[in-house]
């Protein structure tokens, strides 16, 4: 399999997230902790370098991590999978308001237009929330959780950079955020409830399929491939995971939902496309 493959395969499979969250019928709690759980162990399994290479810095990476997939779960529990996803992906407008301060990295005149368009979008999926539904019982509180992911999902990428300056295992603080997430929703997963012989397999396609072997496919790919390309195949995942949710639950967001997604997206594949054709400019969200 090709690298360009690799990424086209990961992002499918990060894709399948929502629709498969929202057929498993644990509380989201205890799904989450399961999730964590097994992707740790399959990272662990897969990649060498997630057994070596800890450090503190790891563990401070990992906390945000570990906000970041309990939220995920959580946000799509309560809203839409389209809003979920649209949502997390606002993450560079928080890195660019963040890297000056943590990372030294500043803004070009490119990054702040892209920020001012999401940031167009993000307001829309605040204000036209979905209306309730089987699969989307509180959007209100769903999209409030989703806005809080992009904010914990850019430190925790900002963090991966700062892992990779002082050669510190990104892998080993995805090990470690899994592992933390899965200790602090079992907590609060008690008392824990039986599930389905359907249940448990969608836990382990989560842990294994949605997570654990695409971070496997990443890692393998990532030193192949330029990362503006990267960024725009990774795009595949935001557009097929309300596909999914449609075909599987009938989930159809609302006119501003997608209308959201389609500034949030277009303003991240315009840059993207943008910089592929004048490359050489540094941005502190690509």
């Amino acid at each position: 399999m090709s690298p360009r493959s690799k990424i086209i395969t990961a992002a499918v499979l990060f894709s399948s997230g929502g629709a498969a969250i929202k057929w498993c019928s644990f509380g989201g709690w205890q799904l989450a902790a399961f999730r964590a759980s097994i992707a740790m162990l399959t990272i662990l399994i897969l990649l060498p370098e997630a057994r070596r290479g800890w450090s503190w810095r790891t563990v401070v990476v990992a906390v945000a991590y570990a906000a970041t997939t309990l939220l995920y779960v959580q946000a799509n529990k309560h809203t839409t999978a389209a809003s979920a996803i649209f949502l997390q992906s606002t993450s560079p407008l928080f890195i660019l308001l963040l890297a000056p301060w943590l990372l030294g990295e500043h803004a070009s005149g490119r990054d702040i237009a892209q920020m001012a368009v999401m940031g167009g979008g993000m307001g829309l999926f605040l204000l036209g929330i979905d209306r309730p539904s089987a699969t989307a019982p509180n959007p209100a509180l769903g999209n409030a959780l989703a806005a809080i992911c992009a904010v914990t999902w850019a430190f925790t990428v900002m963090g991966y950079r700062w892992l990779a300056a002082r050669g510190s295992s990104v892998a080993a603080a995805a090990v470690s955020g899994n592992l933390t997430a899965a200790i602090l929703a079992l907590v609060m997963a008690q008392p824990l409830v039986g599930g389905r012989p359907a249940d448990w397999a969608v836990v382990v396609f989560l842990g294994v399929c949605q997570l654990g072997i695409p971070y496997l496919f990443l890692a393998r790919a990532v030193p192949h491939v330029r990362a503006l390309e990267i960024g725009l195949f990774l795009l595949i995942e935001p557009v097929l995971n309300p596909l999914w949710a449609w075909l599987v639950h009938g989930e159809t967001p609302g006119p501003t939902t997608i209308a959201g997604g389609v500034l949030i997206l277009g303003a991240t594949a315009g840059r993207m496309i943008l910089d592929l054709k004048q490359p050489g400019r540094a941005s502190v969200t690509a």
